[in-house]
């Protein structure tokens, strides 16, 4: 189908599944026109995390605000868009309604196709942003809700090679920051206290011994919460930067060992990065390293384009739009879970 294109596709992308709400106008897949991100991360601070209701009701002031932004920056209007896409799932449920409610009324509205976006795979097709990236590649996933390997076979084609078996390396870093003090959001706090410290606390090696592409943070995770509790009980303060560079190195060294086997067994000479966690400035050194080690060519997207937003929607809603017969109906509704979220489309 996408060779029969005779003109440039312009794909509005909506993101509402957390505390961002994002909309962005996105040029053949690839070529970010616009990417609005009004974020009510400040009203979550004081709760040590997202506040689902908060984060729902600021979504409902700030996505008409972000469409308007989003389209004046693009310099386009709604009548050049060719298909709207919107996040339907996984992420907090009400936010997800805004997002899907909203994207539903404009499709309506301006006789748009409606394109619905698993939200995983947006944050792999981040990798095609301002990027010449192309399929067959492997993929690190490194999200809040998911850590996985992904072999992508072609732009709609992908089969997980291996993930993780409960917490997601996303999920380890917040609990971390949360017992160290660090304050919300806990990655880039806990990569900040990592710089003035040293990797000198012995923590455990997650699934050693196994040889599979999965991937296991509670151990890892509580490891480091009964090491911080021990002290505390015996009156001693806690060493905050050893514990965050400890931490951080057992946390990302297993991600880049995984996919460099991936790279060996697999034969492909491609690896892209994506989810939050792949913003991770120790993460991206080691891959960086492993690249030049392993002779393979790395996509690690900018660092704004690892964590939610509305162009790595639009991105996927492309491919989509462009691959595949899939649309949906007015009907759409949001999901908090998507328990196979490779292979779903709706």
């Amino acid at each position: 189908m996408a060779e029969k294109l005779t003109k440039d596709v312009y794909i509005l992308g909506v993101e509402s599944s957390c505390d961002e709400t994002a909309v962005s106008v996105v040029k053949n897949g690839r070529e970010i026109l616009s990417d609005a991100i009004l974020s009510s991360c400040t009203e979550h601070i004081p709760f040590g995390g997202v506040v689902p209701e908060i984060a729902s009701r600021a979504h409902t002031t700030a996505i008409d605000m972000a469409l308007d932004r989003a389209l004046k920056e693009a310099g386009v209007t709604l009548q050049d868009i060719d298909a709207i896409a919107v996040t339907y799932g996984a992420g907090l449920l009400g936010a997800l309604l805004v997002g899907v409610s909203y994207a539903k009324a404009l499709a309506y509205a301006e006789h748009k196709p409606l394109i619905a976006v698993n939200h995983i795979r947006g944050h792999i097709a981040a990798g095609y942003l301002n990027s010449d990236l192309k399929p067959p590649f492997i993929t690190l996933l490194t999200s809040g809700g998911h850590t996985a390997i992904v072999q992508v076979d072609d732009y709609t084609h992908m089969k997980v090679l291996g993930s993780t078996r409960d917490d997601a390396v996303g999920e380890a870093f917040d609990k971390v920051a949360r017992v160290l003090g660090i304050p919300y959001p806990g990655g880039p706090g806990v990569q900040k206290a990592a710089e003035a410290g040293q990797n000198v606390i012995p923590l455990p090696k997650m699934l050693k011994g196994d040889h599979s592409y999965d991937f296991s943070y509670s151990g890892l995770k509580t490891a480091v919460v009964n090491y911080c509790h021990n002290l505390t009980q015996a009156g001693k303060e806690l060493p905050v930067s050893d514990i965050a560079c400890s931490f951080q190195t057992a946390a990302c060294d297993v991600l880049v060992e995984k996919t460099v086997k991936a790279i060996k067994e697999t034969g492909y000479t491609t690896v892209s990065m994506g989810g939050g966690v792949a913003a991770n400035d120790y993460l991206r050194r080691k891959m960086q390293q492993a690249a030049k080690k392993y002779r393979f060519q790395l996509y690690a997207p900018e660092k704004r384009l690892c964590t939610d937003n509305g162009a790595m929607i639009a991105a996927e809603g492309y491919l989509q739009y462009v691959y595949t017969d899939h649309r949906a109906g007015l009907d759409l509704n949001a999901s908090a879970t998507i328990p196979d979220f490779i292979k779903e489309y709706v």
